[in-house]
This record gives C-alpha cells, structure tokens and sequence, in this order.
C-alpha cells in the first residue's frame, strides 16, 4: 500500500523547500554569508517579523484578520523607546493596558458579529495616532536589557535564529499540542462544538487576542533593541508581512488551519529574500513587488502539490 504526503506535510515542506532555494541563492550570490556574522546579518530582523507573525497567525486561527498589526508593532515601539525606558513601571502599565484593549477587540468582533478587518483597520488609525503622539520624531533609546538580549551572541548559530527556533517550539507546543491550543483552533474549525462541550466562545476569544497581542508586544520590543530607536512608521509593513509569513507557512484563512512551525519559516523567508533581493541589486522600489512575486511562486507550488495528492488519495 502506497503512503503518500499528508496535507500537514506538504503545509511544512513547501515553505522550507522554498527557504532552502533562497538560501542556496544567497550562498551562490555570496559565499562569505555561509558563516556567523553573514547569517546574523541575513536574518538579522527575523526576530521581530516572526513573532509579528505568530500574533497574526493566533488571529487568523480563529478566522479573522489583523490589519492594525503593523501600527500596532510600532506603537509599541515607540512606548519602549520613550517610557519603557525612561520610566519602566509606567511602560509595563501602558503595553499591559494595549494587551487589555486587543482582548476587548476581540470580545467586541464576537459579540456584535463585526468584520475583523474593519475593526482592526480602524484600529489601525488609533494605534498610529497613538504613536505619532508619544514619537512625533524618529528618536527614544532602547533599554539597556533588550539591546543586550537582541545582540548577544549564542555559541553555533547567530541569535535571530536561534530566537526563531525557541519562538517557533513555544509556539508549536501552545498551539499545537495543549489543550489550550486545541479549544483556540476548535473555535476557528467549529465553533458550535466547541461551545457544545462547556468551552466559553467569548473567553477563547478574549484570550487568543490578548495573546497576539502579547507577541505583538515582543514584536516591538524586539524590534527596539535591533534598531536602538523608534518612530510611528518603523513597521508599517509588518502588517501585510504577518499575512504574507502565515500563508507562506502553510496557514490558511479559514478552519482553524495554521502552522506556528511553518508560520516562523515563512517569516525567515521573507526575510532572506529582502536579502536576497538586495543582492541582485533590486531597487528597494521594486522589492516589494518581487516579495510577492516569490509569495505567489511558492503558493502556487503549494497548490499544485495539494492537487497532486489529491488525485492519488482518490485512487
């Protein structure tokens, strides 16, 4: 009897297949970033776009779509530059009261039966306002504590992907194997049944929000202490990099079916492939759209590859 790949396979393969091409690309484009320093410096805002797009995938496991996740990462920013610095107790209140709100957004979408994405995206507008508030201008400092973590410097593999390993097991572990994570993914699969066996619909709700949020939080902080300082546009594109990173990974829009392991992978692709496409000399202009040329390539293959195991398992 022939066994063939199962859908959760294919889920992981691709986006890893994909991370190897570009890989294998960059090394033959510049053999000197086949060590530490070289990898530090390809993957060195991995961090930050991974946990980014945990938060988004959390989201997205209960079928809805974040589209303030970008503004809201730099919000966050700009508060760890400014008063998480100079006044941490005040910080921690501020980020606390931001996770806060996340849970009511979610709590608000289930309750009145709203669209997430006009939530969020007017969500969007208050998160920036917030941040152009606390940073008119490019400024702040990081906090001594997060630069240090952020640029240390782990023996065997550079700190970015030793930190997107540990956050793509976290993430795995919560989402994937505790009960915890299975109730969350049951209200994005079937909802009535998970109400039917005693489950609050609103409190898993309130909860996978308030925990995007929480990543979201590391997201910014993150982001921080690589870049010293802040501003209210520093990750404006994390937004559609989040979406981008989940569905690269193998997630998908509805159903409760994502991937933390493949979520991470996307992320770290995105990420070579800035890279990469520097190192073909691509205007900045221009990389944007070659980004998501790759997107659509490794969909495609996706697809195709569904297809294909589809029509073996009806033989």
């Amino acid at each position: 009897m022939k066994k063939y790949l199962s859908a959760d396979t294919i889920r992981l393969l691709v986006p890893a297949l994909s991370l190897a091409v570009l890989l294998c690309a960059v090394f033959y484009l510049q053999p000197r970033a086949m060590s530490y320093t070289g990898l530090n410096l390809l993957f060195n805002l991995a961090v930050p776009i991974a946990l980014a797009t945990i938060a988004q995938m959390l989201i997205m496991t209960v079928n809805d779509l974040d589209l303030s996740m970008g503004t809201f990462v730099s919000f966050v920013a700009c508060v760890t530059a400014t008063f998480l610095q100079t006044s941490p107790a005040l910080g921690v209140i501020i980020l606390s009261a931001a996770i806060a709100v996340y849970a009511a957004i979610g709590v608000l979408i289930h309750v009145r039966d709203l669209p997430s994405i006009v939530v969020t995206l007017g969500m969007s507008f208050v998160w920036g306002g917030l941040a152009v508030l606390i940073l008119p201008a490019p400024g702040g400092q990081a906090p001594t504590w997060i630069r240090w973590i952020m640029t240390s410097k782990p023996p065997v593999m550079p700190m970015a992907i030793a930190a997107s390993i540990l956050i793509a097991l976290i993430a795995h572990f919560l989402i994937m194997r505790s009960s915890f994570g299975v109730v969350l993914r049951g209200v994005g699969g079937n909802a009535r049944s998970v109400e039917r066996a005693g489950w609050s619909i609103i409190g898993a709700r309130a909860a996978i929000y308030a925990l995007a949020g929480f990543f979201a939080v590391l997201s910014g902080m993150a982001l921080v202490g690589l870049t010293t300082s802040a501003d209210a546009n520093i990750a404006l594109r994390y937004t559609l990099l989040s979406i981008a990173g989940v569905i690269l990974g193998g997630g998908e829009f509805v159903g409760g079916r994502v991937s933390p392991i493949g979520a991470v992978i996307g992320a770290l692709t995105l990420t070579l492939a800035g890279s990469f496409l520097s190192f073909l000399r691509i205007s900045p202009d221009w990389q944007i759209g070659a980004q998501g040329a790759i997107l659509i390539i490794v969909l495609a293959l996706r697809l195709f590859l569904n297809r294909m195991e589809g029509r073996r398992s009806r033989r």
